[in-house]
């Protein structure tokens, strides 16, 4: 038996066969000709025929598909049998070039020409991409790049996900997932748990697993075996009857002794917020609104904006919807906003900061937004993501009231706002928490990197602390209304972990925001401890020695986790 230890950043016990993500399609040989005794005619008839095979292939899956999968699949399928492509690449061939090469250039070329046009055909240079790889695959007998296409349900383990990975994604059939990279804060962690399904990351040599290994995922543990034994099927059976509890939240975030604590969801638009309020979430938490401005090439009207944000506010009458202001940069680079030469992109111009060089822009945003919130019945708080100092928190609440924004916000990622959280809360009416980049920024470890995924964990405890000095300096200064404390809440993926959003709590944050698939265990765990008790396992948390520790102290002290398997 095998047993590999990862992160577990999604909950749930299951078993199931894997099914490896091909490796990404070499670039042929530059420079690569015609085999001997291929003649180029025969070669350009290889190429229709793999083109066709790949046409088909993506054809037949756009099919069963639906929404932006099927969008993605039907574009692709058609890029497939561009006439352009495949007539430069049968050019390239005649000239005495493999096909292999030819469609690789010819590829590259037709992906930089669509590229240069800009607009709707930008947009289709990286379905080339994708097409001439799949062709190249097809070409070479192995297995096409992207996830598997499979009629039974399966374990999917690759090396880490890439946000395009996902768009075909179907958590019907693809039960789990186990990477040997990434870390707790990387995109395949926040898909999975968005989706929902168990999953590990940076788990070490799990793509070495033979395809159609049968093998038990913990995603709680962290923990994969390769052949299950009794004990672990039953865990899965068990997780499966215990799941179907926690399949509903009764909106109302409490402790066992009645404390209020508001479980809002974090969602990147309307479908997403009408999905949340279906699952009982309080409120938004965290309105992504960079959602309305990535792959354009240019800025979104005022118009469109404020169409969008009401669609969201909408879904929410009478309860507070927190959006961010566009948190464009580093993993979110847009063509006519951010640098994409600069050398550190995450230290770099990015949320806030880019007004700095283009203004205008986050004005505009703020005029979208609050016409929105004047057409609607929502309770609508505006925060800043990258603020580092109270200058900083003083000028965007300058420009939400320039705006007739009557709640304006700081998000609290850069450790200086959390050191500082006294005067850079005197500017503004509340803070949020983004506990991933607070994280990434507090211990210098990029949050996508595998080997870095002990570090780049919330349960460290000098984030934890950072966590208490923002709730304290937000008690310092107060509101002025009957001397309460501003608002803290945390809007990062910390809150979705059931144990940790205990500790928040007992930390004295005010509103937990997540994906709305964590609500139902977020909320029941809650449900079983007093704030006192939150309190005692807070501090427990903060005297550890490590985020191990602090971890696996706290979870020692909550039995109910075992019980859900959470």
């Amino acid at each position: 038996m095998q047993n590999f230890q990862g992160v577990g950043v999604s909950p749930g016990r299951i078993t199931g066969s894997v099914r490896q993500m091909p490796k990404p399609v070499g670039e042929p040989p530059s420079g690569e000709k015609l085999a001997e005794g291929i003649s180029p005619e025969d070669a350009v008839v290889r190429l229709k025929a793999a083109a066709q095979a790949v046409h088909d292939e993506l054809k037949a899956r756009a099919d069963t598909a639906s929404g932006d999968g099927k969008a993605v699949l039907e574009a692709t399928a058609l890029m497939a049998k561009d006439t352009m492509l495949l007539k430069s690449a049968g050019k390239l061939i005649n000239a005495g070039t493999s096909a292999e090469r030819a469609i690789w250039e010819a590829g590259a070329s037709v992906s930089e020409m669509l590229h240069n046009l800009g607009g709707y055909m930008a947009e289709r240079a990286t379905d080339v991409l994708d097409v001439r790889a799949r062709i190249v695959a097809e070409l070479r007998g192995v297995p096409a790049p992207g996830i598997p296409s499979s009629e039974t349900p399966f374990i999917l383990v690759a090396e880490d996900l890439a946000p395009a990975d996902t768009a075909t994604l179907n958590p019907a059939v693809v039960l789990a997932l186990v990477t040997s990279g990434g870390g707790p804060q990387s995109h395949t962690a926040i898909i999975a748990r968005s989706l929902g399904l168990p999953a590990v990351v940076a788990a070490h040599g799990v793509d070495g697993i033979a395809d159609g290994s049968e093998v038990y995922v913990d995603g709680a543990a962290g923990f994969v075996s390769v052949e299950p034994t009794d004990e672990q099927r039953a865990l899965a059976t068990a997780w499966a009857e215990t799941s179907a509890t926690l399949a509903a939240f009764d909106g109302n975030g409490t402790t066992a002794d009645g404390h209020l604590v508001p479980l809002l969801a974090n969602v990147g638009g309307a479908k997403d917020a009408v999905a949340a309020a279906g699952l009982g979430a309080q409120g938004v938490g965290l309105f992504r609104t960079e959602f309305c401005f990535l792959e354009r090439d240019t800025e979104p009207s005022v118009d469109e904006q404020a169409a969008a944000y009401k669609a969201v506010f909408d879904a929410f009458p009478g309860k507070k919807v927190v959006l961010r202001t566009l948190d464009a940069g580093a993993d979110k680079p847009l063509p006519f906003l951010t640098d994409a030469t600069e050398p550190n992109p995450a230290l770099g111009v990015r949320g806030y900061r880019t007004d700095f060089t283009t203004p205008g822009v986050l004005e505009r945003q703020l005029e979208a937004i609050a016409r929105a919130a004047s057409e609607s019945e929502a309770d609508v708080w505006v925060m800043a993501p990258m603020i580092s100092t109270a200058a900083e928190a003083g000028r965007f609440a300058s420009l939400c009231a320039a705006a007739g924004i009557q709640t304006p916000g700081v998000m609290v990622e850069v450790p200086s706002a959390a050191l500082t959280a006294a005067t850079v809360l005197r500017e503004v009416g509340f803070a949020s928490l983004g506990t991933n980049d607070l994280t990434q920024y507090a211990m210098a470890a990029d949050r996508q990197l595998g080997p870095l995924a002990d570090l780049n964990t919330p349960w460290q405890p000098a984030v934890l602390r950072l966590v208490q000095l923002t709730v304290e300096g937000a008690a310092q200064e107060g509101s002025g209304r009957e001397g309460a404390a501003k608002p803290v809440g945390v809007c990062g993926e910390a809150a979705a972990d059931p144990a940790l959003a205990v500790v928040l709590t007992g930390l004295g944050v005010t509103t937990l925001s997540m994906t709305a698939r964590s609500l139902a265990a977020v909320g029941t765990v809650l449900k079983t401890v007093t704030l006192e008790q939150a309190q005692e396992l807070a501090r427990l948390a903060l005297s550890a020695p490590s985020a191990t520790e602090a971890r696996d102290w706290v979870r020692a002290k909550l039995p109910v986790l075992e019980e859900l398997g959470l």
